[in-house]
């Protein structure tokens, strides 16, 4: 994980407000595109204007407000083992419940807890944060943590989904993020960004 300037650029995209990240080296400008949940026009509008190299779609797990726009990109697709089925399963990624049939085009690499995931200079390290989906991940970088659908600003992940675990995602939150240093910035799966110290202190989940 190198210490230094990073690319991170945000955009609320889809229906359901989510957000997607465009993280990378700025010197090599190889991104990854992270939760592309919609809007995929505007996405690929940013990646273009910048002349940035993307290596892969991460998606941190199988919902329809992260993987909408998978198809459309046409990029390499990378999810934790325990979410690919997701990909291709309106049930499990909630699509159904919208009234229609959502398919991604299938995981390119299922990834595991510990990966590390390099992208010019920097490393993105995989820690799986099930609860809110079996596959769940969170991406910890050198001061920072993108979070999913798992912590969020003042609030934590719904665990009332079908293949959610409420018992699960609290010890995720306890054992995988809450243990990092309270500095880490936290971009979270919708909402504003925030940092551990600051929802240890407010979070009334937490």
């Amino acid at each position: 994980m190198r210490k230094g300037k990073l690319f991170i650029k945000k955009m609320v995209v889809g229906g359901m407000k989510a957000n997607c990240y465009i993280f990378g080296d700025p010197e090599t400008k190889e991104v990854f595109v992270i939760d592309p949940g919609g809007d995929y026009h505007r996405i690929r509008a940013v990646l273009d204007k910048a002349d940035l190299k993307t290596k892969a779609i991460i998606n941190t797990h199988g919902h329809i407000d992260h993987i909408s726009a998978n198809r459309y990109l046409g990029y390499p697709i990378w999810i934790h083992k325990d979410d690919a089925m997701f990909l291709q399963d309106s049930k499990k990624n909630l699509s159904s419940l919208f009234g229609f049939n959502l398919k991604s085009p299938p995981a390119t690499r299922l990834l595991e807890e510990g990966e590390t995931l390099e992208i010019g200079d920097i490393s993105l390290e995989v820690i799986h944060t099930p609860g809110h989906t079996p596959g769940s991940i969170c991406l910890k970088s050198d001061g920072l943590m993108f979070t999913g659908d798992i912590l969020f600003y003042g609030g934590i992940g719904r665990s009332d989904f079908p293949h959610g675990s409420e018992k699960t995602l609290f010890e995720s939150l306890k054992n995988k993020v809450l243990i990092h240093d309270d500095n880490t910035v936290i971009y979270p799966g919708h909402g504003p960004s925030t940092t551990i110290g600051e929802e240890k202190k407010s979070n009334p989940f937490l």
